[in-house]
């Protein structure tokens, strides 16, 4: 499984190697590297962030409008 976006500027990170360790005994055989994993992880959790605020954004909005009486 491989998310990587071609030519983005990376960084380096430093990380605890049993945590490491343990993720690629754990995920080694769906993810072709950590890198790819933590890239994988990280998108999701930001993709997910912004649906829920989306969500929260939707809700003050269609509060306001029945506050309004246009709803």
């Amino acid at each position: 499984m491989t998310n990587t976006v071609p030519n983005a500027a990376r960084r380096h990170l430093s990380l605890p190697e049993d945590i490491c360790r343990l993720a690629e005994q754990r995920f080694g055989e769906r993810f072709e590297s950590l890198e790819s994993l933590l890239e994988f992880v990280l998108r999701e959790l930001t993709e997910n962030d912004a649906e829920v605020l989306d969500q929260t954004e939707q809700k003050i909005l269609e509060r306001r409008l029945r506050d309004l009486g246009y709803i």
